[in-house]
């Protein structure tokens, strides 16, 4: 199983920005998939996920609204779209994908694989 995330970058205050994850060696469409975060000095966070049916798991109260996970079964594709981006956003992003039946999105323990991380930063 390889999970890749791309789309990374330095971006300004108030940007957008997507990034993705091609997950391979698995069947995509019956995964549930993830992305966290991890700030200089912080704890991973979770960020938002996308289950198999494709209901919607919102992450942090931080991102809600502004940070919206979407998946493309066709492509074995995983999104993280960001929107009104901020300072405090800047992070390594994984995308992840979950143990078969999970119940908590947001515990690292249901978390089978882990993607490498792509790096955003929010700055002036």
């Amino acid at each position: 199983v390889q999970l890749a995330e791309s789309g990374g970058s330095f971006v300004r205050p108030g940007d957008s920005l997507r990034l993705s994850c091609v997950v391979s060696g698995l069947p995509f469409s019956w995964t549930d998939v993830g992305w966290f975060r991890q700030a200089p000095g912080k704890e991973r966070e979770f960020v938002a996920a996308r289950a198999k049916y494709g209901q919607h798991v919102n992450g942090a109260e931080s991102v809600v609204g502004r940070i919206t996970a979407f998946r493309e079964d066709a492509k074995n594709l995983i999104y993280l779209q960001m929107t009104t981006l901020k300072p405090e956003d800047t992070a390594v992003y994984y995308c992840v994908v979950y143990h078969n039946y999970t119940a908590d999105f947001g515990d690292t323990r249901n978390i089978a694989y882990w993607g490498r991380g792509t790096q955003v930063t929010v700055s002036t």
